[in-house]
């Protein structure tokens, strides 16, 4: 279906002041340091953008912040910037280079002694090997193959709601299990072991839930997991991704185990959080329901992925006129640059007439997101399936008491409540 609703007004409302900060500036106006400010971890009370980005972005070069153990890092908010800086061969994603910013000892990147075959923490040409071997599992021929049964399984955690009452929690029953399921059968996962790695993942993402103990046991249960589900496939395989990739031998057997966590992970986790975050946009916004535009500018809106672009400089290097040491972090902001107003007109407003096209939702260069075509099937199939078949779907909590996740490494929600 397509609509022809006008674009969003031309005006927006000004954001507010950057509160917080230090910066120096000289009699013309320009800094003579660079802002400083607290690394925009989020909390209860603060939108989501950070009105701050806005701030950030107006300001020349870059900004400085420090992690919670006091390392410098910069943060980059500006849409060019953003691409400028994942694309950047003095810029690294490898977490064994000093100065890589995590921001715990158990929250980031993983090193390869941590978790062989993590891939999206190499840089090229090791990081290309991997790429090669997984890229034939996400083309747009073979996702679309996937969509029947994609559109099955959305059908099915329908099918579980509708009977079991009039209300649900859209997250539990819905949002989550979709890609959870998709992600199983394409690895081969038995559909009873999601809420397993469901529960692995969620200690995994979390800032403040969970200690470092917690999470160094979560990972360990999930590689446990995972390295028996190698073996089995060793000896029955099936049509799947792991069997494919042991006829190839193009990821050797000790990198396996990481190629699959991280697809594991990166398979449900976000996707669940986008959905969520759409439906409720969608229904403050009704006139897009039904338009399959709505999912590029959902993926734009909510960029649920800010933090996890991590990256070092291994050279000096120059970012917007701003000189990085090698060995400083940097942290390109993915919600900034996908709400900068240079790029993208009125950018705080969910406006799917736009083109959505240019977002950074899924990164940049080389390490943009392999599955981000089934992403995007699996959001389509989501909304038309759930509101043709429950057209008079409505929040059952006021939005301001969703409860939000402040502490995780990605944007979403705990929960949705909903009724029909």
């Amino acid at each position: 279906m397509t609509h022809t609703e006008p674009a969003a007004p031309a005006t927006c409302p000004v954001t507010g002041a950057t509160a917080g900060a230090t910066d120096t500036t000289d009699s013309t106006g320009h800094g003579t340091d660079p802002l400083v400010v607290d690394f925009p971890l989020r909390a209860p009370g603060i939108p989501f953008p950070p009105p701050e980005y806005a701030d950030y972005r107006d300001k020349k070069g870059l900004v400085l912040s420090h992690l919670p153990d006091g390392k410098r890092v910069w943060l980059v908010t500006r849409h060019e910037d953003v691409r400028a800086v994942l694309t950047n061969p003095a810029i690294s994603s490898n977490p064994q280079h000093p100065g890589f910013p995590n921001v715990g000892e158990t929250i980031g990147v993983p090193r390869q002694d941590q978790i062989p075959g993590w891939f999206v923490g190499m840089d090229s040409p090791e990081h290309d090997r991997f790429r090669k071997a997984l890229i034939p599992e996400f083309t747009v021929r073979r996702v679309r193959a996937m969509k029947p049964a994609i559109e099955r399984t959305v059908d099915a955690q329908l099918d579980a709601m509708l009977a079991a009452g009039n209300t649900a929690d859209l997250v539990a029953d819905f949002t989550l299990p979709i890609p959870s399921l998709v992600i199983s059968a394409l690895l081969g996962v038995p559909p009873a072991d999601r809420e397993f790695f469901e529960s692995r993942t969620r200690v995994l993402v979390s800032f403040r839930a969970y200690s470092d103990e917690d999470r160094l046991a979560a990972g360990k249960d999930l590689m446990r997991y995972i390295n028996r589900l190698i073996e089995i496939k060793k000896n029955w395989g099936g049509d799947d991704i792991v069997t494919r990739l042991l006829a190839t031998g193009a990821i050797g057997a000790h990198e396996m185990s990481g190629v699959l966590m991280l697809l594991l992970i990166a398979g449900h986790e976000t996707t669940a959080n986008n959905i969520a975050l759409g439906v409720v946009t969608l229904l403050k916004n009704p006139q897009w329901i039904g338009d399959e535009r709505a999912v590029e500018e959902t993926l734009r809106f909510h960029s649920v992925a800010d933090l996890v672009s991590l990256r070092v400089a291994v050279e000096d290097v120059e970012i917007a006129g701003q000189h990085i040491k090698a060995g400083e972090g940097i942290v390109p902001l993915v919600a900034a640059a996908n709400h900068d107003e240079e790029l993208f007109a009125c950018p705080h407003a969910f406006d799917p007439s736009r083109s959505a096209r240019g977002h950074v939702a899924f990164g940049y260069g080389v390490h943009q997101c392999l599955g981000q075509n089934l992403v995007r099937v699996e959001m389509e199939v989501a909304y038309r399936k759930l509101f043709e078949r429950i057209p008079n779907l409505r929040l059952d909590v006021p939005e301001d008491g969703l409860n939000i996740k402040y502490d995780g490494v990605l944007y979403g929600l705990h929960e949705l409540p909903v009724r029909w």
